[in-house]
């Protein structure tokens, strides 16, 4: 029995698999079969297993890509008592709207969206959120790709900012309502005019509602109107957060221009 596990040592020691992951893995320790240290040759990470999850590939590195098949943990803790870290979940959701189809169906503006190489390492994006992040009284605070760079499609740390909820709702578009007509402006059949609406906040019941700025005889006309007051709405909003936000983002809705084709 003794020369058995002896002949195996000799024999297995430096044996090198690739596993399911698609990493080369090497034998470094084998003490018998069910106790044996293998290390990730590409990451140089150590694992323990036993040599017939060797044999099948199964021993598993920190390092795959298990996260929608694209996102790397590593070594970083991802729960504290239970719960998940809010970076890490907000890690998470970021890859999800970027490579979930089944949320892409029901989402169709992610259709496209993409996350850079180096947060596809929660490690990196954690560092990230740990010297942006920030909080305001009573406001979810979103990630936002497209608000420093208009159209964007790729999560990353040069176009991405920490929004309050109330001015991430600032840029949100309802194309379902106007259809083929510019933003904030609706076709009004009984009396054949085109009106225009601009979502506001409203102080006293803390939500969101619809400010009618007039009826126009042509669509151009009515965009005018929009244009206008959205442009200036947005820079008075931009003042009453000014020191409380990122510099970059104050920027960004000071300088926001509306146009026709959003």
């Amino acid at each position: 029995m003794r020369k058995d596990l002896e002949n195996n040592i000799k024999s297995r020691l430096g044996e090198i698999r690739v596993m399911n992951c698609g990493e080369e893995c090497e034998i470094i320790q084998y003490n018998n079969a069910r106790d044996i240290t293998v290390k990730f040759l590409k990451t140089e990470e150590e694992a323990k297993g036993d040599y017939g999850q060797f044999k099948k590939g199964s021993i598993k590195s920190h390092f795959t890509p298990t996260v929608y098949n694209i996102g790397v943990v590593g070594l970083e803790t991802t729960k504290i008592n239970g719960k998940n870290i809010k970076s890490y979940d907000i890690w998470n959701s970021m890859l999800q709207r970027c490579y979930d189809e089944k949320l892409q169906q029901k989402h169709p503006t992610y259709i496209g969206c993409k996350v850079c190489n180096e947060w596809l390492y929660y490690s990196n994006f954690k560092k990230w959120f740990n010297k942006n992040y920030y909080e305001i009284e009573e406001q979810r605070i979103h990630l936002d790709k497209d608000i420093l760079k208009r159209e964007n499609k790729i999560y990353s740390p040069e176009t991405c900012v920490f929004v309050p909820e109330r001015i991430n709702s600032l840029f949100t578009k309802s194309n379902a309502t106007r259809g083929d007509l510019p933003i904030g402006v609706s076709w009004i059949k009984e009396t054949n005019k085109y009106r225009t609406v601009c979502s506001i906040f409203d102080i006293k019941t803390n939500k969101s509602k619809n400010k009618h700025l007039g009826c126009y005889n042509t669509p151009n006309e009515a965009f005018e109107s929009y244009k206008n007051f959205k442009e200036k709405y947005v820079k008075q909003v931009a003042e009453q957060y000014k020191g409380r936000i990122p510099s970059k983002l104050y920027d960004a809705m000071i300088n926001y221009k509306v146009e026709i084709t959003d």
